[in-house]
């Protein structure tokens, strides 16, 4: 769980998972260049590749190939787990 919350603490990573929200499936190029249109970050190529990774390893992204493109998808489930844990709980005190 301390990946994910190391994930979330950057802006930047909170911001492509934004856009991942928003339209699922992008490519790094996808996500570069609607982070540069609509947040005005000129992060390179590598920078947001390896945010990326950040997120992969949080478990908050994941990446499947087609041929030579690579598409993230947000995966909400560790962000699920983290509400649970204290909706859940709030729950079995009342």
């Amino acid at each position: 769980m301390g990946d994910v919350f190391k994930a979330l603490a950057d802006p930047t990573r909170r911001k492509i998972l934004d856009e991942l929200t928003e339209r699922d499936g992008q490519t790094l190029f996808e996500i570069c260049s609607r982070l540069a249109m609509k947040h005005q970050l000129a992060s390179s190529r590598q920078a947001i590749s390896q945010h990326l990774d950040v997120l992969e390893a949080a478990g908050l992204v994941v990446v499947h190939r087609e041929g030579r493109y690579k598409f993230h998808h947000l995966d909400r489930s560790p962000l699920e787990r983290i509400a649970d844990r204290w909706l859940r709980h709030g729950k079995e005190d009342q």
